[in-house]
């Protein structure tokens, strides 16, 4: 029985879905105390359960303290049986984060996987779909596996309500990759979305675009999204180099104008162009778990934040994969990340 301490590293939620896609992952059962012991609100929250309830379903688990508010959990995992499966977080809770918890397994698990997953689809405190479907994805599916997802209607936080489907073809093992240079520019977009919203808002955001950035008009897009529950506002920038995309984001809020939505996702962006390394600090987050899985991989990173770092700690545990960091040359030449099986 592996023993996790929830307060340690980032102290939130992350450190519970990883537990649970790795212990899904290596059939090791794991027992985790103080969970979310570093936020407002300690303990299981909705989008936590589901996730917890998810891994359960799909790993044929037993998971005992899987109840709202509870700050310890037994999770001891079965046979991964792959399938058709609807989660749906109930809440704004982000449907991202519960695909993140059992799509590790399902990579290689025995046969191909459906999943439904509701919720928040873009939440200003997860990754959105955008940068699931373009950023993430992509690396993954240069391991072996093929996986795609399409957004049935969009979610936006507080009212969420989104729903979107995840089609997964497993592989027999996974391939680990390097990651070290961009490579050229191949497209850019920017897009400025709102839902039950004047389309004038997305408007003054691009706005902000073209003039923070230089970008032409043709690389901006305005989109009326149908479908979701709630009003909503976002703004994605999507930088697809040779051998990689990332995507900056902006989220509209009450009280926060349609500039300062946009400046934040142009700052994003331009702070990663100021650098040379391919993958940014949210990918990083994303990327180390499957890579660890693979038993080998290197990249270069804009920088590690406490998620990553958290991650490491983790991956240590349950795999006993290496993974060591060093600096690439100067500050704007990021980090060099490598992982190695044990």
């Amino acid at each position: 029985m592996i023993e996790i301490d929830g307060s340690f590293g980032e102290g939130g939620g992350q450190i519970l879905r990883s537990s649970l896609a790795l212990s899904l992952c290596t059939g090791q059962p794991f027992r985790i105390n103080k969970i979310r012991a570093g936020r407002d609100k300690p303990g299981l929250m909705r989008q936590h359960l589901t996730a917890v309830q998810a891994a359960a379903r799909i790993g044929s688990a037993g998971a005992e303290g899987a109840n709202i508010g509870s700050t310890e959990l037994v999770f001891t995992p079965g046979k991964v049986i792959p399938g058709d499966y609807q989660f749906a977080v109930g809440t704004a809770g982000s449907a991202t984060l519960v695909l993140q918890t059992v799509l590790p397994a399902l990579l290689t698990a025995p046969g191909p996987s459906r999943l439904v997953l509701e919720g928040g689809t873009h939440n200003p405190f997860a990754p959105p779909f955008d940068f699931l479907d373009k950023a993430f994805l992509p690396l993954v599916n240069r391991m072996g596996p093929r996986v795609t997802a399409t957004l049935d209607r969009p979610g936006f936080y507080p009212a969420g309500g989104g729903r979107f489907t995840v089609e997964i073809k497993p592989a027999k093992g996974l391939a680990g990759f390097e990651l070290l240079e961009r490579g050229a520019v191949v497209s850019r977009r920017a897009r400025a979305a709102v839902a039950n919203l004047p389309r004038q808002i997305a408007e003054r955001e691009l706005r902000v675009v073209e003039r923070r950035l230089g970008w032409p008009r043709e690389c901006l897009v305005v989109e009326e999204a149908q479908g979701s529950p709630g009003p909503g506002n976002i703004v994605t920038i999507e930088l697809a180099h040779a051998n990689v995309t990332e995507v900056f984001t902006g989220f509209g809020e009450r009280f926060r104008s349609a500039e300062a939505v946009a400046e934040a996702a142009v700052e994003e962006c331009r702070r990663y162009l100021g650098g040379a390394a391919p993958v940014g600090e949210y990918l990083t987050d994303q990327i180390l778990l499957p890579l660890a899985l693979a038993g080998a991989g290197t990249f270069r990173s804009v920088g590690l934040s406490r998620h990553a770092t958290t991650h490491m700690d983790l991956i240590a545990k349950f795999l006993g994969a290496r993974v060591t960091t060093k600096p690439a040359g100067s500050h704007a030449d990021g980090t060099i990340v490598s992982i190695a099986a044990s």
